[in-house]
């Protein structure tokens, strides 16, 4: 049936739902969150790695989260403005989809289970303060990292294989602003049902069983924070946690909406993953450190060392 169809070689991403009228504002709101975004992230990575006091486990984490985001956030957005400033920016390679899915879902279950390592390490920091440097120590802390990257490597690698295997012969467009598996998938001149089970599963419980695991470790901080005896100390460490739970919300919560729906094809998925894709990596450097004391310190320590660098 397929050798008198011709292969699909390029794919056509339709952007978010909206009207053309907002081409010009959503365009500048997107460049300013981007640029903001990676500013912030380099920011963290720059003051982290010049303060030896911020060379701790937790910090070492925000080290791999801010990397993260830096790049997340640029495997979608710019293919997005270019959605928004002109038609044949709209246009993707097949193989430039390729490798843009599986960058995103690379980068975005490594996050996932970055966030949940986070959550465990804050867990221990918290209710077990004096044995927390023995049981977080530099090379289980290396090894949970290399975890995190390994895993989501490992799913990206699953997600990209079952999804490219099938044959794409037209239509080309994709109800999207970037590659991802459950768009594609209605594109496929072949039965989806294998790989729709394989996203229900391999994305969507993966993603719900993190935030669960997130969600207890977060329960057990609240216990402990509440035998704090000065009221001061307890509304510090809501604030932290509450914060946390935020960003936190705001990734997981729209993976679960877009994946956890075999069959699903809503054009305002789209939408809805602005929130993690957009939102959530310009919302973790002020949450997760400039909020922080410690790197608040750090950052004016590296803005003086400039400064004198440069009268020198």
């Amino acid at each position: 049936e397929m050798s008198n169809t011709s292969l699909v070689i390029e794919f056509i991403l339709m952007g978010l739902p909206h009207a053309p009228a907002l081409d010009a504002p959503l365009f500048g709101i997107f460049l300013v969150v981007y640029v903001l975004t990676v500013l912030g992230n380099l920011l963290i990575l720059l003051v982290i790695r010049a303060d030896s006091h911020l060379h701790t486990p937790m910090y070492s984490f925000l080290t791999n989260l801010s990397f993260i985001d830096m790049w997340f956030s640029t495997v979608t957005v710019p293919k997005m403005l270019m959605t928004l400033v002109s038609p044949s920016g709209r246009t993707i390679s097949f193989h430039s989809c390729v490798t843009q899915l599986y960058f995103f879902h690379f980068l975005g279950s490594t996050e996932c289970f970055l966030y949940t390592v986070m959550s465990y390490d804050r867990y221990l920091a918290i209710s077990y303060p004096l044995r927390y440097t023995r049981m977080m120590n530099g090379s289980r802390c290396a090894l949970l990292a290399i975890g995190t990257w390994l895993s989501g490597s490992l799913h990206s690698a699953v997600q990209t294989i079952l999804t490219f295997h099938l044959p794409y012969c037209g239509p080309n467009r994709i109800q999207h602003y970037f590659c991802d598996a459950p768009p594609i998938l209605k594109l496929a001149c072949a039965d989806t049902s294998a790989n729709e089970m394989v996203i229900f599963v391999d994305i969507g419980v993966v993603a719900s069983g993190c935030f669960l695991l997130i969600v207890v470790s977060y329960m057990s901080i609240v216990c402990s924070i509440l035998r704090i005896h000065t009221s001061e100390g307890r509304r510090r460490a809501f604030q932290t946690c509450a914060s946390h739970c935020i960003v936190v919300l705001c990734f997981f919560v729209p993976c679960v909406v877009i994946y956890l729906r075999p069959g699903s094809r809503d054009i305002m998925d789209g939408v809805v993953a602005v929130f993690y894709t957009v939102l959530t990596p310009l919302l973790n450097p002020v949450v997760y450190t400039l909020r922080n004391k410690e790197v608040k310190k750090a950052v004016l320590k590296l803005r003086d060392k400039v400064a004198y660098s440069q009268e020198e």
